[in-house]
């Protein structure tokens, strides 16, 4: 079984050892009183590792993993589903869910202006841009005739086709050979062996 350990943060006792003000320091109570409001402006602030909240100083939990690892929590619910090893980004009320949801995000950000797509002609196969913009900016009438023009152009063509095929015809071929079908030719069916 791994080895764990807890450690709350709290106001466990003085540091010093004697009670007092200083304890083995050597400082004036002017000196002492300074010291104490500095430290008392900075604070440091913990981050829970469940929830991302923040622990401040003197509350919350340490646990330390069986690998030296430090897990601080800030409430023992964080706590209590760290150990059940819940994933943080599907709990709602997590940090983590909140960012990757977007929670929350548009005071901070203002958002992404989207980007207008620009259209861009390209030629089609057998057309190229300049020919597809000239049929654009035809007029209907002049469409209409050059649609005529070449209707009436592939009706000539076709009738050209027609009497060339006219004039060549080929004479009936006729044998007085017996219509024999090509199984029989090979032999099959009725050759007999």
């Amino acid at each position: 079984m791994p080895h764990h350990s807890y450690f709350t943060t709290g106001n466990g006792g003085d540091a010093g050892g004697e009670g007092g003000r200083g304890g083995d320091f050597n400082l004036s109570a002017e000196q002492m009183d300074a010291l104490q409001s500095t430290s008392a402006r900075v604070q440091i602030v913990e981050i829970d590792s469940f929830s991302g909240y923040r622990i401040y100083p003197s509350k919350g939990r340490l646990f330390v993993r069986g690998d030296s690892k430090v897990f601080r929590f800030a409430q023992s619910k964080n706590e209590s589903l760290f150990l059940q090893r819940k994933n943080p980004r599907k709990i709602a009320w997590t940090i983590l869910y909140r960012r990757m949801h977007k929670k929350g995000l548009s005071e901070e950000v203002a958002k992404k202006r989207s980007r207008k797509t620009v259209k861009h002609q390209r030629g089609i196969v057998g057309a190229d841009l300049a020919a597809i913009a000239a049929r654009r900016n035809q007029t209907p009438a002049a469409r209409l005739a050059a649609r005529q023009a070449a209707v009436s152009k592939a009706k000539e063509e076709k009738k050209e086709k027609e009497t060339k095929k006219a004039k060549p015809t080929r004479p009936a071929t006729t044998s007085t050979a017996p219509k024999v079908s090509k199984q029989q030719m090979k032999g099959g069916k009725g050759g007999g062996r």
